[in-house]
């Protein structure tokens, strides 16, 4: 028997979404990582998400911001910031900023999408470098295709090996995100232990990650889809993030026994 492939652009599942009937994502919520390299604690992340104007209409805005800290920071300089601004009635991306310096490797890009023609209109700053794009139907930027995932997945009917694929423009390419359910789990956490949803997403070997099944990710199995850990292995080393802090969750976050 193939493993269920649940196209989340198509399937039946798909919760539509609005401001009023939001079931994971909150106005003021915010989480911090703490991600560790080997013995070191390499470095934070944290990511928010607010309601603002944009271009005269609300929006949601989301920010991500990894730095590397501490006796990491001589070997391996990570400065990385992530902006999206995105659709409150549909976690439709709308703009998108993605200004990284990774140990030297650097990218400043921005895109603005057209979800009524199916384009992308990205702007390589760096580069100096302009392009205009056809876009898959339902994209995702990095940033929005967290929140989306959260609001959509429908987890009361995935199946243990199932499937999922969400379209999503990087640089300038459209992709099948794509990652597989690989079941329950009851994980320790800094708040004590939780019941998760363990998945495997598939990404790209090369310059950062050692194979394309290199990521195992847990989320909490509540109403909040809550991250809770990543796992990766690189090209050097792993790395292991674990949620450090976190506020202004919609839903209660359930702790099966605290610490």
């Amino acid at each position: 028997m193939y493993a269920q492939e649940n196209q989340l652009t198509k399937s039946p599942n798909k919760v539509e979404t609005s401001a009023a009937m939001l079931q994971a994502v909150n106005s003021g919520e915010w989480f911090k990582f703490r991600i560790h390299y080997g013995i070191f604690n390499a470095s934070y992340a944290t990511i928010e998400v607010n309601e603002e104007l944009w271009e005269g209409k609300p929006v949601f805005h989301a920010k991500g911001v990894g730095k590397t800290t501490g006796l990491a920071r001589l070997f391996f300089k990570v400065d990385d910031y992530y902006d999206s601004y995105f659709d409150i009635n549909g976690v439709r991306p709308l703009y998108f900023t993605r200004n990284i310096n990774e140990g030297g490797y650097k990218k400043n890009v921005t895109i603005r999408f057209d979800h009524e023609a199916n384009t992308a209109s990205v702007n390589d700053l760096l580069k100096g470098e302009k392009g205009t794009y056809k876009t898959e139907p339902n994209i995702q930027d990095l940033i929005s295709c967290f929140y989306y995932l959260r609001e959509n997945l429908d987890t009361s009917n995935i199946k243990k090996g199932d499937f999922v694929v969400v379209n999503l423009f990087f640089d300038a390419e459209n992709f099948g995100f794509k990652f597989k359910f690989l079941g329950d789990e009851m994980i320790k956490t800094k708040f004590g232990y939780v019941n998760s949803l363990k998945f495997r997403p598939y990404v790209q070997s090369g310059r950062v990650f050692k194979s394309s099944e290199s990521i195992t990710l847990w989320v909490s199995s509540d109403k909040n889809k809550i991250p809770l850990r990543l796992q990766a292995s690189l090209r050097v080393g792993s790395i292991t993030a674990d949620l450090d802090e976190f506020k202004g969750l919609k839903n209660p976050f359930n702790i099966v026994i605290q610490n």
